[in-house]
């Protein structure tokens, strides 16, 4: 017999308490569409079974949230009497619960109606409102019931964008989805009184719309400001949400470049196999975040056709299994114009100047150079780390986040202490910015002088023939611990070799060698012990390696090679006078310098 589905009838709370306080991970959702809370709690999957205020809460946001994107499915399906009875239901609960704020929201919160948080307000208004104008499409005659929640959707946007924006908060990612909201709502509401949508003034193009808001918030090199992969899209989809049925050509130029530089920086992170690294805070890997990149890409490719992207939408589509619903397969027909010329691919260096990121393409290995500002609250302590994937494997990824709401696994993967970077003295590196120094088409050097008091370090990424140099320089001014950590997503093995050079091996889809050594005179101990993996899962264990020299400055050289490239790598040896010569399996060396 058929699950029975119900909408809850409380409202939600905040979705980031949706976490095992022992184990750090997403609690099981369950039923999500059946409207009851777990029997017996939420499950861990290491057994816990967690009931308390908060993850209710949380789990009703879950919920509520799964039953608007269902009945946009619902909607574009053709089936009718399920989605407009559940929308009339809404309606009805809407006037019940979401009068006013919700009186339980944290102190910090932005309040919202019918969650804590407006932003999730309008997260879920968005899937009501095109819910209803994929409806009102074929016919209005049976949605007049729900035009009083369309309207109290759109004044509670309103309400709580003159808030954020009263506060100098246009450029938060809030304000993205409060005009999407705003736009969905009022534009579900003119189709069913069956009036021309005016709304563009309010939602897109006046003081706080959408186009001011992406003017601010996006910098020229196309990155959302927080520097982060998950709010970068999570503001791109906004955008591309509230823009349904207007024609790209008809956009206001500025505002045309931005988007395509948005989209362009997801293709030039993303790896030949569909990985979008994880930076900043967002989460690593999570059902419903695929099910956004599968929308997110439907609806950019729409806009301007990026072919990197196809590889993400694959990547996720492969990720959700059964969990795929399929939306992202209606929304054809988006926008009232034809896409913009196809978007160019990423070459073999590129450099994003203000998020402070450069990536590096070559010979099996996909490796991204962070070195930009910290953040805002979405930052990490990670600069100078040094990310490297095949094109399917995570060999030593950007950990991504857990859920908000664990204070000390959140403060864990903010830390330096998971991120491939460096180290002075066992601490934490300040949050600060570093500065590039020069970038070229085989090589990115970039340095940063506020991450430890008196300490300046250097990295130098460089495209060797057949593997990727990397050279990173630490200068403390007086002898001290200094330490460039090795942070795998994937087994690791570690060997040491008697000239004192370091191997490691990085295991997955692809194989990653390494090959480790230091300044002349310095002697580095690989340091390895058990450490945390990404922050899907805070509980698996893969091997962290500091490469570790006490002095006063230090080079670590690594040489990284796929096990596919040719001619082999047979030895690394680094010089006094700050030169390191790569021996090749066919005979032939090559000398790179350390900061260029």
């Amino acid at each position: 017999m058929a699950a029975l589905r119900r909408i809850a009838r409380e409202r939600g709370g905040w979705w980031h308490a949706y976490v095992c306080p022992a184990h750090g991970v997403e609690l099981d959702h369950g039923d999500l569409l059946g409207g009851v809370f777990p029997a017996g709690g939420a499950r861990c999957a290491y057994g816990c079974r967690v009931d308390d205020e908060a993850v209710r809460g949380a789990w009703l946001v879950l919920s509520h949230q799964a039953w608007a994107r269902h009945l946009r499915v619902l909607a574009h399906r053709g089936g009718r009497a399920e989605p407009v009875a559940r929308l009339v239901e809404y309606a009805g609960l809407y006037a019940e619960l979401a009068t006013e704020q919700n009186g339980e929201a944290q102190g910090w919160m932005l309040r919202g109606r019918l969650f804590h948080q407006a932003l999730t307000d309008a997260l879920w208004a968005v899937n009501i409102g095109h819910a209803v104008i994929t409806l009102a499409e074929r016919s209005t005659e049976d949605l007049a019931d729900v035009l009083p929640l369309l309207d109290a959707l759109e004044r509670a946007a309103l309400d709580a964008r003159s808030v954020l924006t009263g506060q100098g908060q246009l450029a938060s990612n809030y304000t993205a989805w409060l005009n999407a909201a705003g736009a969905a709502a009022s534009r579900g509401a003119a189709a069913v009184r069956g009036q021309a949508w005016d709304g563009a003034g309010r939602w897109l193009e006046g003081e706080h719309g959408l186009y001011a808001h992406l003017r601010v918030a996006v910098a020229g090199d196309g990155w959302e400001w927080e520097g982060s992969t998950y709010y970068h899209g999570f503001v791109l989809r906004a955008a591309l949400l509230a823009l349904r049925g207007t024609d790209p050509a008809a956009l206001p130029s500025d505002v045309i470049d931005v988007l395509a530089g948005m989209t362009d920086v997801l293709a030039g992170i993303a790896t030949p196999g569909g990985i979008l690294p994880a930076l900043h805070d967002g989460p690593y890997l999570r059902a419903p975040l695929a099910l956004e990149w599968l929308e997110l890409v439907a609806l950019a490719r729409q806009l301007a056709l990026s072919p990197a992207l196809e590889a993400v939408a694959a990547r996720a589509r492969a990720e959700l299994g059964g969990d795929d619903d399929g939306l992202d397969r209606e929304l054809g027909g988006w926008f009232a114009g034809p896409p913009l010329p196809t978007r160019p691919a990423p070459g073999a260096v590129t450099v994003f100047p203000k998020a402070g990121y450069a990536v590096l393409r070559h010979a099996g290995v996909h490796a991204l150079l962070d070195f930009g500002p910290h953040g805002g609250a979405h930052g990490h302590r990670d600069k100078l780390s040094l990310y490297l994937y095949g094109d399917t494997t995570p060999w030593q990824p950007d950990p991504g986040q857990v859920p908000y709401a664990h204070a000390e696994f959140r403060e864990l993967y903010a830390s330096s202490r998971v991120h491939p970077a460096f180290r002075v003295d066992d601490g934490e590196q300040a949050e600060c910015a570093g500065r590039l120094l020069g970038s070229d088409g085989t090589s990115v050097t970039a340095e940063v002088t506020a991450a430890y008091e008196g300490v300046r370090a250097v990295r130098r990424v460089v495209l060797g023939e057949s593997c990727l140099v990397d050279l990173l320089t630490v200068d403390a001014g007086d002898e001290r611990c200094l330490a460039a950590q090795l942070r795998p997503g994937v087994e690791l093995d570690v060997e040491c070799g008697p000239s004192g050079e370091v191997h490691t091996t990085w295991y997955g889809d692809e194989i990653l060698h390494g090959r480790h050594t230091c300044s002349p005179g310095a002697t580095v101990r690989p340091v390895s012990r058990p450490g945390p993996g990404p922050a899907d899962d805070p509980q698996r264990v893969r091997t962290h390696v500091d490469l570790t020299a006490r002095a006063e400055r230090v080079t670590f050289a690594s040489v990284y090679q796929a096990a596919s490239a040719t001619p082999a790598v047979t030895g690394v040896r680094l010089d006094d006078d700050g030169v390191l010569t790569v021996s090749l399996a066919d005979g032939r060396s090559t000398r790179f310098r350390t900061e260029g």
